[in-house]
């Protein structure tokens, strides 16, 4: 049987809360909306202006978060799944590159399964934004931590059903600069 670590399932059982929080669902207990009509916990995050970090660069050679957010929900059979546009779906099973703020998954100084996110975290408990705001990282060889961002490029998956609540992954990923 495959191990998985507390961190991942911890994370994990973060994002169907997350992408479940809709305003009068039975899911959300009614409340999960913020005062714009935004779901709680969905969406690309935001990056605090207060944060010590500067936001992502714009780069012409990576797949935009813009894109990756581009996303809703149908619900099936009592459960909230991904519905992807069909610009989403035609980056499944190619090679993509991604840039984002590393979220290690276990301890150490190099990584080589973490999530990327759009946005850094503030929070070492908290998700910074929705599933649809991270890709789960597998890497051939391990990547140094950094606060700073990290591109990689690798198999990119568009997860339709995924167990843990993920909607990309990418794989054999490698670093790039």
């Amino acid at each position: 049987m495959k191990r998985i670590t507390p961190i991942i399932l911890f994370a994990a059982s973060l994002l169907p809360c997350f992408a479940g929080a809709q305003s009068g669902s039975p899911m959300a207990g009614g409340s999960g909306s913020t005062a714009a009509g935004a779901v709680a916990g969905t969406g690309p995050g935001v990056h605090s202006p207060n944060s010590p970090y500067a936001p992502l660069p714009e780069r012409a050679d990576v797949v935009p978060w813009s894109v990756l957010t581009d996303v809703k929900t149908k619900s099936v059979k009592n459960r909230l799944l991904p519905n992807f546009p069909a610009h989403v779906q035609a980056l499944h099973d190619k090679t993509q590159r991604i840039q984002g703020f590393m979220m290690p998954l276990e301890p150490g100084e190099k990584q080589k399964h973490f999530l990327l996110s759009s946005v850094p975290m503030t929070c070492s408990f908290c998700v910074p934004g929705g599933p649809e705001s991270m890709v789960e990282v597998r890497t051939k060889t391990p990547v140094k931590y950094s606060m700073e961002p990290v591109t990689v490029e690798g198999k990119f998956a568009v997860l339709n059903d995924d167990s843990y609540g993920l909607y990309y992954r990418i794989t054999d990923a490698v670093s790039v600069k």
